[in-house]
């Protein structure tokens, strides 16, 4: 079990690169702080927006999953039931 907080999707929703000074992106479960990558500023990599779960989106991603080792991992999505 994890000790991060769980996030919504709306928290997560508003920390889109707009709304909040947090950028977050959410990745099989997780939630990300993107706040000071590069790649992220205004909350946009690419074809990709901050402030939502990318886990689907990422399938064709010209990278591995290993991006997200370099992250701090700031909480958790709530189990889909």
């Amino acid at each position: 079990m994890s000790d991060l907080p769980v996030i919504t999707q709306q928290q997560l929703a508003l920390r889109n690169g707009q709304d909040k000074p947090e950028i977050w992106i959410a990745y099989q479960g997780k939630v990300y702080d993107v706040t000071h990558s590069r790649l992220w500023r205004n909350g946009k990599h690419y074809e990709h927006w901050a402030g939502q779960d990318l886990t689907d989106e990422l399938k064709d991603a010209p990278h591995t999953s290993q991006v997200f080792e370099k992250l701090t991992q700031v909480g958790v999505l709530p189990a889909i039931q």
